[in-house]
């Protein structure tokens, strides 16, 4: 009987190690994430980070469905991210990621790239690749309209504020260099840091332009701070890039494409996406 089991159990492993092969050889992959011949293009993003990206009802102005949901994302990475598409001959899927979450949906294969207003800060790129520069933007400040920071031009001004950021991101790092600031716990996402600017939990809190610019769009009560003597940071900080899988072989043609799309469309491209925000975002 012993012996009949063992006979039994080789010969599963042995069809289970013919399978494994097979599978090896269809992911063609020469590095990490997804082949060349995949049919789809799988894209993470929060799809709460207006006008990079949001959340909306319908496939007006070019918002692409969201995978397994019945809602359907839009906004700037959007935008990118169906020029790739379409330059590798593959479909568009997007995937409505948590921001903590995007990272590892990348590396564990969830994903083939987030493409979610992501900079290609030196920690990031100890775990991931990182394609060229899409967009470059500046940190500013999202305070209440009306507010004793509203006319703030200078980091010194909001000594004494309390300040937040997005959780695990460089926004967060920089409130560090306001002297005398009161350092909030950071938020999960900036729909949640405008609740509590709104609420007063906060009197402000670190973001890019143009998420800056939505949010005052969107809510009369918000204004924008831009600073005369800002915040230090790095040409990386302040860019975003598409994530990657180490040794992804889609970086190439990511490359390429986005090497295609001038300095002038991409702004185009932003001022639609401010423009074209639900009013909700």
């Amino acid at each position: 009987m012993k012996k009949k089991t063992g006979l039994w159990l080789t010969a599963i492993l042995s069809a289970g190690m013919m399978l494994g092969g097979c599978g090896s050889e269809e992911s063609g992959s020469t590095g990490g994430g997804a082949s060349e011949e995949s049919e789809t293009f799988k894209v993470g993003m929060e799809a709460a980070y207006a006008p990079f990206n949001w959340t909306q009802g319908d496939d007006s102005n070019g918002a692409v469905k969201i995978s397994g949901n019945a809602e359907y994302a839009g906004g700037y990475d959007v935008e990118i991210a169906k020029r790739i598409a379409e330059d590798m001959g593959k479909e568009l899927e997007i995937v409505k990621t948590e921001w903590d979450g995007l990272v590892p949906a990348l590396t564990s294969g969830k994903i083939d790239a987030i493409i979610a207003g992501m900079s290609p800060t030196a920690e990031r790129k100890e775990t991931i690749d990182f394609s060229d520069h899409y967009y470059t933007s500046e940190l500013v400040m999202v305070v209440k309209k009306g507010g004793e920071f509203e006319n703030a031009t200078k980091l010194a001004d909001f000594e004494g504020a309390k300040i937040t950021a997005q959780l695990n991101t460089f926004h967060y790092t920089v409130i560090d260099q306001i002297e005398g600031v009161s350092k909030e716990t950071a938020m999960e996402s900036f729909p949640s840091m405008r609740v509590a600017l709104e609420s007063g939990m906060i009197d402000g809190y670190v973001s890019e332009r143009p998420e800056a610019v939505s949010a005052s769009a969107a809510n009369e009560n918000f204004a924008m701070v831009e600073f005369e003597d800002g915040f230090e940071t790095s040409e990386d900080d302040t860019a975003v890039a598409v994530g990657l899988e180490k040794g992804s072989d889609l970086a190439e043609a990511i490359n390429e494409t986005l090497a295609g799309i001038s300095e002038e469309e991409r702004q185009e491209i932003m001022d639609t996406a401010i423009q074209n925000q639900p009013a909700a975002q």
